[in-house]
């Protein structure tokens, strides 16, 4: 497996939630780094020139040949999805083409051989050509995100490249229900809601930062881990949130290590949902949605990148976590240290961030910023 895959990914990560924050920082906020990844490197297999470039920029991959995304890809999805028999985690990856509209063999090729994607021509025109492509994203997570192509479909459209990742694990020790009461959540503005807390002790992989703390709650064997970070008191989210980039995640990552502790963690349960074409434009790839557009690699036609659709889904609860994303890629024709740590307290009891990791290859499947439990 290439590690330089799963590096790019964590910075694109990171820059792709400071984006959404400038705007969204008042909101609880989830978002999968790893799905939009994916379906924006499946159309980066059919961009050239300007906008390949444009987009290895903002995806974070210079110094990567495209093979050698592809094949990095491919080794990831095998390693993910095999990380722990006591873990479910799927991720699937589709094309829908409308019929009468040709696309390069070679960019078909590439995203079934490496992306495992399902690719399909239709009629877009049929009032059946939306649900058919939802219907697919519904059963690829688990019936959590029901919707992601809008009904009936823009005649300019002509490609729809998806991935959808679905996460169900089970604490490798799950809170006791009846531990679980109802406390006080301090919100961003200071004001109090009472809300369910679950709570526990044990020994943890915990890390005490600078203006935070930080446990790790493992699923099923081991693997796969919810990172919990929580700033102090007399800190903010917001600053947490500052700091929060791949060099300081790795130092961090690093840093964790065995203590005895007691945590207390709100059940919450979210959808978010989030256009990201301004987000991308931010990020340095605003000509693959532009007239300049060159997605010949992918089809003869004049094609640009209309619009990009994240969708997400998480529940926290004392059995564990489930969670799933979709990702949908629209392309339109172009008219438009070891040491004794004394026993953490840990009350996660005001805005906090929290993070889905691979330990083993270190890919960050979901991350988001949690400001109001509900």
């Amino acid at each position: 497996m290439d590690a330089r895959l799963v590096s790019a990914n964590t910075r694109f990560g990171f820059n792709l939630l400071a984006e959404i924050l400038k705007k969204d920082s008042d909101k609880n906020v989830f978002v999968s780094p790893a799905s939009v990844a994916m379906a924006l490197t499946m159309t980066y297999n059919g961009a050239s020139g300007e906008t390949r470039d444009a987009m290895a920029e903002t995806l974070e991959l210079q110094g990567m040949t495209v093979d050698e995304v592809n094949r990095a890809n491919a080794a990831l999805r095998a390693r993910l999805e095999n990380a722990d028999p006591q873990v479910q985690l799927f991720i699937a990856n589709s094309l829908w083409a409308r019929k009468g509209i040709s696309f390069k063999s070679d960019f078909i090729g590439r995203n079934k051989d490496f992306f495992g994607a399902e690719v399909q021509a239709l009629d877009f025109s049929a009032p059946s050509a939306a649900p058919t492509i939802n219907a697919w994203v519904s059963k690829n997570t688990k019936s959590k995100i029901a919707q992601i192509v809008d009904s009936p479909i823009d005649p300019l459209m002509i490609l729809f490249l998806i991935n959808a990742v679905y996460f169900n694990g089970d604490w490798r020790r799950p809170f006791e229900q009846e531990m679980t009461r109802v406390r006080e959540f301090t919100l961003l503005n200071g004001t109090q809601k009472m809300h369910p807390m679950m709570s526990q002790g044990g020994n943890y992989n915990y890390y005490r930062g600078e203006k935070f703390q930080a446990v790790s709650l493992p699923y099923g064997r081991g693997p796969v881990s919810m990172y919990v970070f929580l700033p102090d008191k007399d800190s903010s989210l917001k600053a947490l949130c500052q700091n929060l980039n791949a060099e300081n995640w790795q130092t961090w990552m690093s840093n964790f290590r065995r203590a005895d502790g007691d945590i207390a963690l709100p059940r919450f349960k979210l959808e978010y949902e989030i256009r990201l074409e301004e987000v991308l434009k931010s990020l340095g790839m605003a000509v693959a949605f532009s007239a300049k557009a060159d997605f010949s690699a992918m089809t003869p036609e004049p094609a640009l990148i209309s619009e990009v659709k994240h969708k997400t889904f998480v529940e926290v609860n004392e059995r564990g976590t489930e969670a799933a994303a979709a990702t949908s890629v629209g392309m339109a024709l172009t008219a438009m240290p070891e040491r004794e740590q004394e026993r953490f307290r840990m009350v996660v009891d005001r805005p906090f961030f929290c993070a889905i990791r691979d330990n083993q290859t270190g890919t960050l499947l979901f991350m988001g910023t949690i400001v109001e439990p509900k």
